[in-house]
């Protein structure tokens, strides 16, 4: 199996490649993605070149000038669209480095936005995350173990971004606070894996709905459907306004129900 890693040069993804090179039971591919945000950040993908060199595995970069005023929504779309193509390049498994803390942060981020249930279900996606559960204490103590070197990032230590203005509070709490935190993430990814299969059941994968089941469920139960549908690009309130055109568009119609997606009626369904 090949594995691209995403290894940004900080010790939570130093700490993460310096595992999986010791397991000695994969082809690893060390991926970079320099954003520009920072004057500097071309010392970082210098810097994870040499570590790649040094373990001796292949190295795939790749440099865009976002500019020191991009959010952390753009560098992280972008980031992940370099990742995905180098995953898919090798035919390979999407290894991150995210790890417990970074979870709790993400739950915290979502509450403060005044998130549903579903902002409790985060890091979910197919990618592999080895170190999901492990505390960023546990990562720093195999580095100074292992004699590890890795880069700080300096806007790790800016206010500008919402991530740091939690993470002294999710430092502060107790490693049970954090395990709790876990399992209730665990328990909310279920619930939405488990509400995607009945939704599967219930239409199949589309691109064909039947207004027909829609209209004789509960309002609820139907925008979660509608969630699943429209692959979660949608708010509450326009989730809300497209089941209503679902009950009242007449057939032929279409409905810009936002995000890009556009529907279609008949008379007994509607089509993406």
């Amino acid at each position: 199996m090949t594995y691209v890693v995403a290894v940004s040069g900080g010790v939570d993804s130093i700490v993460l490649l310096d595992m999986m090179v010791r397991s000695k039971d994969a082809s690893i591919v060390v991926a970079h993605f320099d954003h520009g945000i920072r004057d500097d950040s071309h010392e970082d993908a210098d810097f994870v070149a040499a570590v790649a060199e040094s373990y001796g595995l292949v190295f795939e970069t790749r440099r865009e000038e976002l500019g020191a005023n991009a959010g952390e929504a753009l560098a992280r779309a972008r980031r992940y669209l370099f990742l995905r193509e180098i995953a898919k390049k090798y035919d390979a498994e999407l290894v991150t480095a995210h790890h417990a803390d970074d979870m709790v942060e993400t739950v915290a981020i979502n509450l403060l936005r005044g998130t549903g249930w579903r902002g409790l279900a985060v890091l979910d996606s197919g990618d592999l995350r080895p170190l999901i559960k492990t505390q960023k204490k546990d990562i720093l103590a195999y580095a100074l173990q292992h004699n590890l070197e890795w880069r700080e990032d300096s806007t790790n230590h800016s206010n500008r971004y919402l991530r740091n203005r939690v993470r002294p509070a999710v430092k502060a709490l107790s490693t049970n606070s954090k395990n709790q935190l876990q399992l209730l993430r665990d328990e909310q990814i279920v619930i939405k894996n488990a509400i995607h299969d009945e939704v599967y059941k219930l239409f199949g994968d589309g691109p064909q709905y039947s207004r027909y089941v829609l209209t004789h469920v509960s309002r609820q139960v139907a925008i979660e459907c509608l969630r699943v549908i429209t692959n979660g690009s949608l708010t509450r309130p326009q989730l809300a306004r497209l089941l209503l055109a679902i009950k009242t568009m007449p057939d032929g119609r279409t409905y810009e129900a936002g995000a890009g997606v556009v529907v279609r009626f008949d008379t007994r369904n509607f089509y993406l």
